[in-house]
C-alpha cells in the first residue's frame, strides 16, 4: 500500500513532465513539522540535466513555476535539491536530511 496522496503525486508526475529526470524523490516531510500532520510539506531532489547551465536560484525558480498551482494551494514548504548527473555523482548521490520544525515562534 502507497502512502502517497493526490498532492505527492501530482508533484512527481509535473516534475517528471518537466525535467525528465534520472532521479527523483519526492518525500513527504509534513509530519515533521509543528501542528497537525498535513500533507503541505515536501523535500524533492531531483536530479537533471535540464538544469545544466542555471544557477540554484533558477533552478528554483523552475520548480516553483511548475508546481504553481500546489504553492498556491495545499504545498507551504518545498526543501529542494537539484542537480545535474554530473553535479550528482560527484555528490555521492546523497543529500543532508532535513532537520524537525522548531515551531513559527521558536
Amino acid at each position: 500500500m502507497s502512502d502517497k496522496n493526490t498532492t505527492h503525486i501530482t508533484i512527481e508526475t509535473k516534475l517528471e513532465n518537466a525535467f525528465n529526470p534520472s532521479h527523483l524523490n519526492v518525500e513527504n516531510e509534513s509530519h515533521m513539522h509543528s501542528g497537525p500532520a498535513t500533507d503541505s510539506h515536501f523535500k524533492l531532489t531531483v536530479v537533471s540535466d535540464e538544469f545544466a547551465g542555471k544557477r540554484p536560484v533558477g533552478r528554483h525558480q523552475a520548480v516553483y513555476a511548475v508546481l504553481a498551482d500546489e504553492l498556491a494551494g495545499p504545498v507551504h514548504a518545498l526543501a529542494m535539491h537539484l542537480f545535474t548527473n554530473e553535479e550528482w555523482q560527484a555528490s555521492g548521490q546523497d543529500v543532508q536530511a532535513s532537520p524537525n520544525c522548531r515551531g513559527g515562534s521558536k
